[in-house]
């Protein structure tokens, strides 16, 4: 018996493209929602046209589209404005990332869509948030890691500010927006009050600066980017004798201490350059530099050994090939194959979290643009055959 998921009876309209507002879409798709996702008849979400694709199907809509029911329809046009009412008076969530004003200025703005529907809750993603002077900006992730602080502090201290990659902030904000229409259900679920969510690509960004903003705030101290851990404690990335690479951390005194242990030098950590939270920080390239002829003396499955044997935190760093042969992620079905229109099936990231009640699942990839188009209109409006017919000819759907 297949385990019903906790977000079945909610629906979902999703007036979003691309992967912020998208990614938010699958996520509640993948642990039950009803999602209905728009598209621009005859073009698509920009995403179809993005990235590797195979027989015009294009993996990443592929991946982020997953489980939802797919509608051509065109929302500058009267009908089309019309049927997006239609749809609200029976959905709990609508989710747009238009720039401010856009739908305001078509009649869909929150206003209007929440006399409609007060119990109805509104999740609104752009660039740089609803109000504050930049708010008219367009943007991607690459904006908001820029705005956000942390394109500052990627890369090595001798070369220019690298970007983060994957486009960490739509999917941070894909995420946190997630986390907010789960809280405002709630409150409308126990008050039936609707209300609307404001969430911006640069503010998920800056919100996972760890300590970066207090620091500042309160040493003025501007946190630069480099290889050397900001904690004060050893870690990064070494080469090993065979070319291969590995990522550990040692940011506590008994890691550190074993780490000295391991390497052969077990009472390092009373040298007074070591010994304190204050002196440490200026001498760990020091540590640095034994660690790199540390890895370099050995091949890559010795050093993993000695690691492990130590129980210093660390990883190879995983190529896309060297994950599809991990037996942890294939344990953890963090690889599944998900069926795909025409394609057989998609190996796509499995879903997470994990709960134990009630877990998410995926069952279909992004679907063909439209392809659910005539059940939406007639199973949730009921319109008949003859007036779907008539605006697909007037190009609405």
């Amino acid at each position: 018996m297949i385990a019903a998921r906790p977000l079945e009876g909610i629906r979902v309209l999703e007036l979003a493209q691309v992967v912020a507002g998208p990614f938010c879409g699958t996520l509640m798709a993948e642990f039950g929602a009803e999602v209905i996702k728009t598209e621009m008849p005859g073009r698509g979400d920009d995403l179809r046209r993005l990235g590797p694709s195979e027989d015009g199907t294009s993996y990443w809509f592929a991946v982020d589209n997953r489980n939802k029911k797919l509608m051509t329809l065109d929302l500058h046009l009267p009908k089309g404005q019309e049927i997006v009412r239609r749809l609200v008076a029976r959905s709990d969530v609508v989710l747009e990332n238009f720039r401010p004003g856009v739908l305001e200025k078509w009649g869909l703005g929150w206003d209007a869509l929440h006399a409609i529907n007060p119990r109805m809750v509104m999740a609104r993603i752009t660039a740089f948030g609803q109000d504050g002077p930049l708010k008219d900006g367009p943007g991607y992730a690459a904006i908001g890691s820029a705005f956000g602080g942390t394109w500052y502090v990627n890369g090595h201290a001798d070369r220019p500010p690298a970007r983060p990659t994957p486009v960490y902030p739509d999917y941070m904000t894909g995420l946190f927006t997630a986390f907010g229409v789960l809280a405002a259900l709630r409150h409308r679920d126990a008050t039936g009050e609707g209300q609307w969510i404001d969430a911006a690509l640069y503010e998920s960004a800056f919100r996972v600066m760890e300590y970066t903003t207090t620091q500042y705030g309160r040493t003025k101290v501007v946190r630069e980017r480099g290889g050397v851990q900001h904690s004060g404690w050893p870690g990064g990335a070494f080469e090993t004798m065979d070319g291969k690479w590995i990522v550990f951390t040692a940011p506590a005194q008994h890691l550190f201490e074993r780490l000295c242990a391991m390497i052969g030098h077990r009472d390092l950590p009373k040298d007074p350059r070591f010994a304190s939270a204050a002196e440490r920080p200026k001498h760990i390239p020091t540590i640095i530099d034994m660690m790199t002829e540390w890895f370099k003396a050995r091949p890559f499955d010795k050093a993993l050994a000695e690691l492990k044997a130590a129980d210093i935190p660390h990883s190879p760093i995983m190529s896309m090939a060297d994950i599809f042969e991990d037996p942890h992620y294939r344990a953890r079905d963090m690889i599944l194959d998900v069926p795909a229109d025409g394609l057989g099936t998609l190996p796509q990231p499995g879903v997470i979290p994990k709960l134990s009640k009630t877990p998410g699942r995926v069952t279909h990839a992004g679907a063909a643009m439209g392809r659910h188009t005539d059940g939406i209109l007639s199973e949730i409006l009921g319109m008949g055959a003859e007036e779907i017919a008539q605006l697909r000819a007037e190009k609405v759907i």
